[in-house]
């Protein structure tokens, strides 16, 4: 007699479970419970959809509770706009990509607001993230030790004056930020957003013909469609030049003439499309969530982190880009000495380099998703 009784061996995998039956009396077992078949899940697109978008509402709603609460506390008050943001970002991401299933012309309005609160209350810590970069930056260029309380001690006069230029550049558009943040969440607009987002919590306006699709055949369509406008976009990058990390593509014409004054520098036109496939990228993990809640585990679990990874890497691009792109505007300050000027353009160019870096890891995740074929 084995010891699993009645002949039959217990296999390694099935570990004892307990679970409490009816009448809360616990019992133990190892035979789990049997995963949903998709072939005769009776779910809607519209169920699937409304529960998402519940969660991340009530979340908003936390959130900004959280917020109000903070008082004083800017940490508090910080960690508050993160989470509110996050939650604004999802459901316009989520609205975006499921958008034949709800309310068009509801669903468009909360989406287009929730990205622009997204963008307002995400500029304060964009400056303060891009100086702490910069600021880093020029203390490893310069062989130098960071101090908290000197912040440009052990730098050469000019990548001190350069490190004090940025710092009264980036802390005056941070302190503007900090004051468009404030006079946004006590605007009549946010008070609207915020109005929308507690009727997304309770009821969500889809489509009549949401109730009737069933989500194993909606849902991954629409994302199949995010995903080919994601592969399209990135067939338009030059991933075989980003193949080659450090190769200083992205200082090409970085000096040429502009046609007119208010045109975009060479650097700006050449990140553009990165800074696309880094949204669709962030639409198309936000759709898989969609999916992988459904199903309450994930079919591919490479895929979800590899999208995640992904992003991270376009993530860095944009902190690199940005950064070099405030060198390049502080250089640009008049009646600055040599030795400043000097030293800004060895920042950007370092800044540079890490766009290249970037590129660089985003094309070898990309590989590896393989075209992130759902």
């Amino acid at each position: 007699m084995t010891p699993g009784g009645a002949g039959v061996a217990q296999r390694p995998h099935d570990q004892p479970l307990t679970v409490t039956a009816a009448g809360g009396r616990e019992m133990t077992t190892t035979q789990r419970p049997a995963a949903p078949d998709p072939a005769v899940d009776p779910a809607t697109s519209g169920e699937v959809l409304a529960a998402y978008l519940h969660g991340q509402a009530v979340e908003f709603l936390r959130s900004l509770r959280l917020h109000g609460d903070s008082g004083a506390d800017a940490e508090d008050a910080t960690e508050a706009a993160r989470l509110l943001r996050r939650s604004a970002r999802r459901i316009a991401g989520v609205l975006d990509v499921y958008r034949p299933l709800t309310e068009v012309a509801w669903t468009d309005h909360l989406s287009s607001e929730l990205l622009w609160l997204s963008a307002t209350l995400g500029r304060e810590h964009a400056y303060a993230a891009r100086l702490a970069r910069l600021r880093g930056a020029l203390h490893r260029l310069s062989g130098a030790t960071p101090c908290e309380e000197r912040a440009w001690s052990g730098l050469t006069v000019g990548a001190a004056r350069a490190g004090a230029l940025l710092e009264r550049q980036l802390t005056l558009a941070r302190t503007r930020a900090h004051s468009a943040a404030l006079q946004t969440l006590g605007s009549s607009r946010f008070h609207a957003v915020a109005d929308a987002a507690a009727v997304l919590a309770s009821e969500v306006p889809l489509d009549p013909a949401a109730h009737d699709l069933p989500a194993r055949e909606a849902l991954p369509r629409l994302a199949e469609r995010t995903q080919r406008r994601l592969v399209e976009a990135v067939e338009q990058l030059p991933l075989s030049v980003a193949g080659h990390p450090y190769n200083a593509e992205a200082l090409t014409h970085g000096l040429a003439a502009l046609p007119s004054s208010d045109a975009p520098p060479a650097e700006a036109r050449q990140d553009a499309p990165w800074h696309q496939v880094r949204k669709l990228v962030r639409l198309r993990r936000y759709a898989q969530e969609v999916l992988d809640e459904h199903g309450q585990a994930e079919v591919e679990p490479t895929l979800s982190v590899r999208l995640l990874n992904a992003g991270q890497a376009l993530d860095r691009h944009r902190d690199a880009a940005e950064a070099a792109a405030a060198a390049a505007a502080a250089a640009r300050t008049p009646r600055i000495a040599p030795a400043t000027a000097y030293a800004l353009g060895v920042l950007h160019a370092d800044q540079r380099h890490e766009v290249e870096a970037a590129r660089f890891a985003f094309g070898r995740v990309w590989q590896r998703l393989g075209g992130a074929a759902p």
